[in-house]
């Protein structure tokens, strides 16, 4: 049965590396990934799994998709993905000292089925931020592209207080959802 992970991360292959599954192919769909008003980050991070498996399966009728989409929330806020050192600065400053959460929605599309999807939640504590801190973090680069601006598998882990939850899930991809999304669809996996 050919695997097709819709992404373009590193990340999630290197993850799907760790649970002995390689892909057959990577193909990252091209969706919009905006976040619709009033959307919550549940809600948000299962759409855009179950978009972006729907994408690339509609090219790949005979494989098995396997998609996923990571939200970093405040409440109800939706972080963004990081692309500048201002967003940055502000996504440090609104979670230091705080709570949050890190969402990732699953979808897996095979062949005749209904697309299946799962949810991975981490709770995060980060610890109250000095101007400094924020300062040297910037001057990392690895923030770049990620949700909520920090990597915990980088330089961010330092600022982590209390991880509570699935570790892989808050780097890309909840490895015990897409164990059993992928069994539940008789992918060989152990």
């Amino acid at each position: 049965m050919r695997l097709v992970l819709a992404s373009a991360s590193p990340r999630r292959l290197d993850l799907l590396a760790r649970i002995g599954v390689v892909p057959d192919e990577v193909a990252p769909p091209d969706i919009d990934e905006r976040v619709p008003a009033g959307e919550l980050p549940r809600e948000h991070a299962l759409r855009l799994a179950v978009e972006k498996a729907e994408a690339v399966a509609a090219s790949r009728p005979d494989a098995l998709v396997l998609a996923a989409d990571t939200v970093v929330a405040v409440g109800r806020r939706i972080l963004p993905k990081v692309e500048d050192e201002a967003t940055l600065r502000a996504c440090m400053k609104l979670l230091s000292g705080r709570r949050h959460r890190v969402l990732t929605g699953v979808a897996l599309a095979a062949p005749g089925h209904a697309i299946r999807m799962r949810l991975g939640e981490t709770m995060i504590a980060m610890k109250r931020l000095s101007d400094e801190e924020i300062d040297y973090y910037a001057g990392h680069g690895e923030w770049r592209g990620k949700a909520g601006g920090y990597a915990l598998q980088g330089y961010g882990e330092v600022y982590v207080r209390q991880i509570a939850g699935s570790y892989s899930n808050v780097v890309g991809l909840p490895l015990a959802e897409t164990r059993l999304l992928l069994k539940s669809a008789g992918y060989p996996i152990a």
